[in-house]
């Protein structure tokens, strides 16, 4: 692998606010929080009556922990303020003519909603991002191939804007045309890839379709994104081994662009903590949980202009550690990254169920490919609606082994592992659909 060994010492670009100890760290959130709850309360068509139908104000702010007080806002909350007459809705929180671009949702689940950047946003946006990259060494001399999408999605703007800030020379490739994409990374020599862990391996299954090794590629640098894989340790392993390059998590969401990264140490992505005030709380009472313990990931900007949140469900679970990393960084770290959505949470007979778990045991077994999916239907429920197993669809790439070995195989491992049962279904390669966006995992039929 193209790579040194991971950094003891706080590199030379360190931001000076990334090393701040954990009581300077906080005082300036807390501060941050109260500017920027006043202006709320002031300018937001949303938050300002809110806040006085809850009787509440700035004030009351005392501590980091009084923000508790204030109610979550979901993605049906922001929904429900758009009409027909008005598109908007009412957390843009700037004039109009200050708005400086408008990315939306997949809509996937939902009509896709916008979310809004001011020109000071747009900034912030890119030097964070700039930020992450320099934390995994990336930076003049790189040419980063950027595989993310660049219509409607917020992911291939905000990584060219964010490398080019810290020196790379970027190809906005986009996330088509896989034909080009491979001749272009060998052509140019890209250093640096970026796109989904999906993306990413079926680009390494089509290099080597081709006659070429991914492995031989000019290749030393792989952030990922838009869905979890980067932190699972089975997908970083097998996909270090396919480009024999470092591969690095990133986190975002439309509302919060970036969220963490990693560095060097790859011990977890590093909130960025002087942007959002982030908590974790449990998925049924919304109460804190304590660092090391699974949680949902709730954020409220520091200095959003444009469009700014406050205590946002994001729906992911995560798992925080707010110890001072290897790195020199003292920022929080989200532990394994996006652990899952939960929504997309399995409950098997009262055990929890993530698809990044059965994710890290698939790819663990050899002579099983990178797809799979997690198949909902009537065979994983019992006469009473609950669920008492698991469906399991993966891919054989090794020919020569018994699917039905495999099979078993998988099935003791998710037993052992997970301690559910589970009705595995082995299917020939290139079944199961590829993704060149975010990967579908959970199928419900």
């Amino acid at each position: 692998m193209r790579s040194g060994a991971p950094i003891a010492v706080a590199p030379a670009h360190l931001d000076s606010v990334e090393s701040w100890d954990r009581a300077t760290l906080e005082a300036f959130q807390l501060a941050q929080l109260r500017v920027q709850l006043a202006r709320l309360a002031r300018d937001s068509a949303y938050y300002a009556p809110l806040f006085r139908q809850l009787d509440w104000n700035v004030d009351e702010l005392c501590s980091l922990a009084d923000l508790s007080k204030l109610p979550f806002t979901t993605k049906p909350d922001y929904i429900n303020t758009m009409s027909a007459q008005a598109p908007f809705g009412k957390f843009m929180t700037v004039p109009q003519d200050e708005v400086r671009r408008m990315h939306f949702s997949s809509g996937t689940t939902s009509a896709p909603s916008p979310q809004f950047w001011s020109e000071h946003d747009l900034d912030r946006w890119a030097g964070l991002y700039a930020r992450h990259a320099r934390a995994q060494d990336i930076g003049p001399g790189d040419i980063v191939q950027c595989m993310f999408s660049y219509t409607w999605f917020v992911g291939g703007l905000g990584a060219t804007a964010g490398y080019q800030r810290a020196g790379a020379m970027v190809i906005p490739a986009g996330s088509q045309d896989t034909e080009r994409q491979i001749n272009t990374l060998f052509t140019y020599g890209s250093t640096v890839l970026c796109g989904t862990p999906s993306f990413i391996t079926h680009l390494a299954e089509e290099v080597r379709k081709r006659g070429r090794d991914p492995f031989a590629s000019t290749v030393r640098s792989i952030m990922m994104g838009g869905e979890p894989g980067a932190s699972i340790p089975a997908t970083r392993r097998r996909i270090e081994a396919l480009w024999g390059a470092r591969a690095y998590d990133a986190y975002g969401c439309l509302e919060f662009q970036p969220i963490a990264g990693d560095c060097t140490a790859q011990a977890g992505p590093h909130l960025a903590e002087d942007f959002a005030y982030a908590e974790v709380v449990d998925a049924e009472t919304g109460a804190a949980v304590a660092d090391g313990t699974p949680g949902v990931l709730v954020l409220t900007h520091l200095d959003k202009q444009a469009g700014p949140l406050v205590r946002w469900w994001t729906g992911d679970i995560v798992v925080r550690d707010s110890t001072p990393c290897s790195c020199g960084r003292t920022h929080a770290r989200l532990v394994g990254g996006v652990r899952g959505r939960a929504d997309d949470m399995l409950v098997v007979r009262g055990v929890n169920v993530f698809p990044s778990a059965v994710e890290e045991l698939v790819r663990a077994t050899p002579g099983l490919g990178d797809e799979y999916q997690l198949v909902i239907n009537a065979s994983v429920h019992d006469a009473a609606g609950f669920m008492k197993s698991i469906h399991v669809r993966v891919e054989q790439i090794d020919a020569s082994a018994n699917a039905t070995e495999l099979a078993a195989q998988l099935t003791q491992e998710i037993k052992q592992r997970l301690q559910v049962g589970a009705l595995v279904e082995v299917l020939p390669q290139g079944t199961l659909a590829r993704s060149t966006h975010k990967a579908k995992r959970v199928v419900r039929e």
